[in-house]
Parts: C-alpha cells; sequence; structure tokens
C-alpha cells in the first residue's frame, strides 16, 4: 500500500489480478496452438470449459448469451478475455460475458468494446446488466449483436 496526499492506495482487488493473470494464461496457450483451425476449435472448447465453471445463475445466462451471440453473428470467433467468455473479429474482442460471482458484482455482464458498432448520435450503452436470460432478452442480444458486427 502506499500512500499519496493522506489518501490510501490498494491496488487491484483480488479479482482483478485473477483476471489479469487468467488473461497471461490465455495468450500463453494461444501462442503455444498450432493451426489457425486447432487455435479456433481450441478458444471455443476453452470459453465452454469456462462457461461450465460457472455458479448455477451465471452459467445458464452464459450458456444462453454464448448460444445467441454465436448463431446470430457466426463471424464472431469465441474466446476467453482475461477469463471471460468473449466473441472476437480478426482477433479483437467485440463483446463478452462477465459473470457476477467473479467480480463479486449484483449482476452479469453483457459488454460491448469500443470495436462494436453500437453508436448512437453523441452517447450510447457499452455494457448491459443481465439477471435472467428470457425469450425477449435473447432477441435483444441478437439485435445488439447484429448491430455490433455489421
Amino acid at each position: 500500500m502506499s500512500k499519496t496526499n493522506g489518501s490510501t492506495h490498494e491496488g487491484f482487488t483480488a479479482e482483478e489480478r485473477a483476471a489479469m493473470k487468467d488473461h497471461a494464461q490465455e495468450l500463453k496457450a494461444a501462442a503455444r496452438r498450432g493451426s489457425r483451425a486447432d487455435k479456433a476449435a481450441e478458444a471455443e472448447r476453452d470459453v465452454l470449459a469456462k462457461i461450465a465453471e460457472m455458479q448455477d445463475s451465471d452459467r445458464i445466462m452464459a450458456e444462453r448469451v454464448h448460444a445467441v451471440v454465436t448463431a446470430s453473428a457466426p463471424v464472431l470467433a469465441p474466446k476467453l478475455w482475461y477469463g471471460m467468455p468473449s466473441y472476437a473479429l480478426d482477433g479483437k474482442v467485440v463483446c463478452f460475458f462477465q459473470s457476477a460471482e467473479k467480480f463479486k458484482a449484483r449482476y452479469a455482464t453483457l459488454g460491448f468494446s469500443d470495436l462494436a458498432k453500437l453508436d448512437e448520435g453523441p452517447m450510447w450503452a457499452a455494457g448491459f446488466a443481465l439477471t435472467e436470460v428470457t425469450a425477449e432478452v435473447e432477441e435483444r442480444i441478437a439485435a445488439l449483436v447484429k448491430r455490433a458486427v455489421s
């Protein structure tokens, strides 16, 4: 801990440090893989394995998000990003699912990077809280993902 002007800076949380370690492992694993097809298949297996490790409600939502994203935007490739399921275009993350449990949050999040083409004037949403993935939510996710890559 370091003190600056009477305040205490504690640095990264344990969850943030764990996410950074996950990302370092993901980069090492990707570098070891062979062909492009092998990398893609292994990346999807990694995403599905990470989803399977999640707690019940996060796992159920992540499974539905994965199904909707891969069906709605097959151009996006699943991959892990800081230990979270994400979907990339040409190797760059466009959207991701963040479990509530991972960061001890009240809700899971479907987030979009600045590469997502969701622009609406001078301000637009880039993250969406998820407490349940209903049929209506699936439709909204599908529309957002299609728009993000259009």
